[in-house]
């Protein structure tokens, strides 16, 4: 690792230019005048703007993939100077792997799905012309989805997160009494029975070893991120939302990248996130995309939505199209609120940004620097 350097003083970005010049500041600190991000090439956003302390290159904030929700503490590395070590595997082995998960002994993991489950499945695609939601279809065979387990169960330990298929309530955070959908500014929209029945029977599928198929896989840039491991139908459940419950007010400074709107309450005081830092499932490592621009309309493939289940609020990750066998998943991290201006970024990981006033990145010391934005996704 390099040499710590002496701080450097940051100024604000200029507008969009494409070279980098250095100057030398009186008391001999060295000043940024044109600094711009290698990925969009612009100068804009100068507040978003951070510096690499090893080659003085410019990224923003949210340019990054996956995004900084907030100013690293102490030294940052962009990615070509950081070289994520790729983590180490989960053992491919059939009673760890249900130990992880907490898979029902009684189920057989290796055991195929019955002709009976087929053609049940069966009628429910027929049921899409409704506009009713679909079970996510496991893969056939029992090998290939022990290794979809074990690439979530890298993923898992590597973040050192606990696996919940359910959202959790924590002592000292918010009480499961407080996630009540009458709250919900303009009201919240109900999952019918139905639709219910068909979340239900994807998490006893899960329980019982058939997990929805999907492979995390490791990118150098990018961390982890969630593949299609076959072909997805419109309208299927991929996944539900999953993490600690908590206010919102008690994560205004919190430095998590993946926390998800889960009630939007007239009252802000009595709004909750969902923070998928110590408990959580695969859907914290599927990416958020600007649905703002055409390239990220045309990858996202995923929409979250907010529902009431049997009077609590629920966050569901649903195909919005059908996704072919390894295509990257992406859902819209916009959501109702266009509070982000980010018609011209392509973010990941990410949803709508909540802003809270603070001072340009490139006007403190690196070390010191805080940011008093708060990252949460917003679902419909």
């Amino acid at each position: 690792m390099a040499a710590v350097t002496s701080l450097k003083r940051r100024t604000r970005a200029p507008e969009p230019i494409y070279s980098l010049s250095l100057t030398v500041a009186g008391d001999g600190e060295r000043e940024y005048d044109d600094v711009f991000c290698e990925e969009c090439g612009s100068g804009d956003a100068a507040d978003e703007l951070l510096l690499c302390d090893k080659c003085d290159r410019g990224f923003h904030l949210f340019c990054l993939r996956p995004i900084l929700v907030s100013v690293p503490k102490g030294s940052w590395f962009c990615p070509s100077c950081s070289n994520l070590k790729k983590p180490t595997k989960f053992p491919l082995i059939q009673t760890k792997i249900i130990d992880f998960f907490r898979v029902r002994r009684s189920a057989k993991l290796i055991q195929k799905p019955k002709s009976g489950n087929q053609r049940a499945r069966k009628r429910l695609v027929i049921s899409k012309k409704k506009r009713k939601l679909l079970p996510f279809k496991p893969t056939e065979d029992p090998a290939r989805r022990l290794e979809q387990m074990a690439s979530l169960a890298t993923a898992l330990t590597a973040t050192g997160t606990e696996f919940s298929n359910e959202i959790t309530y924590i002592p000292g955070m918010a009480p499961r009494s407080a996630n009540s959908p009458d709250l919900e500014k303009g009201g919240m929209q109900v999952l019918t029975q139905e639709d219910t029945d068909t979340l239900n029977q994807c998490k006893t599928k899960m329980e019982s070893g058939e997990c929805p198929p999907l492979m995390v896989v490791f990118d150098s840039k990018e961390g982890f991120t969630v593949e299609a491991d076959r072909y997805i139908k419109d309208l299927t459940i991929i996944t539900e939302y999953t993490g600690d419950v908590d206010y919102l007010k008690n994560r205004e400074h919190d430095d998590g990248d993946s926390m998800m709107t889960l009630l939007s309450a007239a009252d802000p005081s009595q709004s909750l996130v969902i923070c998928p830092d110590k408990h959580g499932n695969i859907a914290r490592f599927i990416n958020g995309i600007n649905n703002h621009t055409l390239n990220g309309k045309k990858k996202q493939n995923l929409k979250c939505v907010r529902y009431n289940v049997n009077g609590e609020c629920r966050v569901l990750l649903i195909a919005i199209r059908d996704i072919a066998k390894g295509e990257r998943l992406y859902y819209d991290y916009n959501g109702q609120e266009h509070e982000y201006p980010t018609q011209y970024r392509t973010f990941s990981r990410a949803s709508t940004i909540v802003f809270r006033p603070a001072k340009s990145l490139l006007s403190r010391d690196r070390s010191s620097a805080k940011t008093q934005r708060l990252l949460v996704f917003r679902p419909e």
